[in-house]
């Protein structure tokens, strides 16, 4: 599933994200969400979101 959409990512969940210095590369980082930082709705690059070790980047993927 993809990250687009607010509604589908929760803090508790297991997600995996592109940190902004990852981007590039696209080289993805799998952990559990602890906030949400996006306020929309949806955003088309991802929802931002912080890990519970404090990585900050943009949902990828929902496995």
């Amino acid at each position: 599933m993809e990250g687009t959409k607010r509604s589908a990512i929760k803090p508790g969940l297991e997600v995996e994200i592109v940190q902004k210095h990852h981007q590039r590369c696209g080289q993805l980082t799998r952990g559990v969400v602890k906030d949400i930082l996006t306020n929309s709705a949806s955003h088309p690059h991802g929802i931002k979101v912080r890990l519970e070790t404090g990585e900050v980047g943009r949902v990828r993927r929902i496995p």
